[in-house]
């Protein structure tokens, strides 16, 4: 099929929903640890609660990227139909999260919102590929991301910005603070707008041959016999990708659950309170809990705004890819490779920093790396695929986001950055580590339409 080639706006309009899910994926990464320190969870014990996001997403995105290659509507479309079905399941979970009055119910809402946000994002990411030329795919997939560093700025400073209109971040014993409840039902009412939007201003190509989606469609028990054909037969350029991935992954997974406890105890000094040092029958000792309290939740909401920056950063690195690829081809290889190992840097130097402030170095440099992680491999991959598989190769390509998570919440976070000591900071140091690897490991790639795609137009 020829596609045509879309202006700026058109692909705004076709990646807005983006803003939505990151929002509910930044609350989701900048503060369910948060949340679980809040209700009792020891910083050792956080990792492991934190495997039920990689899991539905090895779980949900094949599933999800499988039937939206089947579904066809011509009111809906292929992929608007789970964006707006995981809309609707993410924003009545992002209201509810806060409100979990104990910790098994926070890590049991937060594998329903992480289920519900890979409804949503997966078939995102077919939709630019679905729409797109291959001239414009690294385009599509950098304006995607300005939208995801737009979203991740605002969203991961919500608690500090209710936190200043005067919502308080006092709160009792187990109690998540008014402000963080406040932020979150902000986002879930973002999260279902922007997708609406996306739905309603973005029609979808039909198939190129009905007859022969209808037939595919009548087939039955194909569902893992196609997704394990799918894996076996993945193209070597995607295996190699796959690689970089899972370094890219380890690392963020790293600092999405073990920032706020690192760098609270580490830069702010303000750790996380455990009542059983405290005997809260006591006035004295409950008054000193509460002031213990009050300071970690108000250092909380600063490693929220840092964490920020990192999608600022991306956000400003998104928007300077987007004039240079909108005019002339860029070598993705090295991009990402240079990005990569940047953000590597940025980790490392967290230990060192002397004061807060100190960690917008480390957060813009994050960011870098952050705003090239979502889009580079993304071009790379739909550059080497066939186009009429891409909602299930993309799902399938989610298995190098989530296994290097799993792995990490299985005890590789905690048993690497033991090796260093006991430190939660250390934490941030394999990060680095594992950054830089991904970044190295850009020298497998040597496919060249991946590299950067060949057209006839030269665009």
């Amino acid at each position: 099929m020829n596609k045509r080639k879309l202006n700026f706006w058109e692909i705004w309009n076709m990646s807005f929903g983006f803003l939505g899910i990151q929002f509910g994926f930044a609350l989701q990464g900048g503060f369910m640890s948060r949340i679980f320190q809040t209700l009792g969870a020891g910083k050792e014990d956080i990792p492991l609660l934190w495997i039920a996001a990689p899991l539905t997403g090895l779980i949900v995105q094949p599933i999800i990227g499988y039937l939206s290659d089947r579904t066809w509507s011509t009111k809906w479309g292929r992929r608007k139909p789970y964006f707006l079905i995981g809309a609707i399941l993410s924003s009545l979970t992002l209201f509810f999260v806060p409100h979990s009055p104990a910790l098994w119910v926070a890590a049991g809402f937060l594998w329903i919102l992480d289920a519900s946000i890979n409804i949503s994002m997966e078939p995102f990411r077919a939709l630019v590929a679905d729409k797109l030329p291959e001239s414009q795919r690294s385009y599509g997939f950098v304006v995607q991301t300005l939208i995801i560093g737009i979203g991740t700025w605002v969203a991961s400073n919500l608690p500090w910005f209710v936190s200043k209109l005067g919502v308080s971040d006092s709160a009792a014993s187990g109690v998540v603070p008014m402000s963080v409840k406040i932020a979150f039902a902000i986002g879930a009412f973002v999260f279902l707008v922007s997708i609406l939007y996306t739905v309603f201003t973005t029609s979808e190509y039909p198939p190129e041959d009905m007859e022969e989606f209808e037939r595919e469609k009548l087939k039955k028990n194909q569902f893992i016999p196609d997704i394990l054909n799918n894996i076996g037969n993945m193209p070597m350029t995607m295996k190699k990708l796959g690689v970089i991935q899972f370094f890219s992954w380890f690392a963020f997974f790293t600092m999405w659950s073990m920032a706020n406890p690192a760098l609270t105890e580490h830069v702010f000094k303000t750790p996380a309170p455990e009542e059983i040092n405290y005997n809260m029958s006591l006035e004295e000792d409950k008054h000193a809990f509460d002031i213990a309290n009050t300071a970690f939740q108000k250092s909380s909401n600063a490693v929220g705004s840092y964490m920020g920056l990192y999608g600022l950063s991306s956000m400003a690195f998104a928007l300077l890819l987007v004039l240079y690829t909108s005019r002339k081809r860029i070598n993705r290889k090295y991009v990402h490779m240079i990005s990569l190992i940047l953000g590597g840097i940025g980790f490392l130097i967290m230990k060192f920093v002397p004061s807060p402030e100190y960690l917008t170095i480390s957060f813009i440099l994050i960011g870098i790396s952050w705003g090239s992680i979502l889009s580079m491999p993304y071009a790379m991959l739909s550059s080497s695929v066939d186009p009429k598989k891409m909602g299930v190769i993309m799902g399938i390509f989610n298995m190098f986001l989530v296994i290097p998570q799993i792995v990490a919440a299985l005890g590789g976070v905690n048993f690497i950055s033991g090796l260093l000591g006991s430190q939660a900071i250390n934490a941030m140091t394999v990060a680095g580590v594992s950054l830089i690897l991904a970044g190295l490991c850009n020298f497998l790639i040597t496919n060249k339409n991946a590299i950067s795609y060949q057209s006839s137009d030269n665009s």
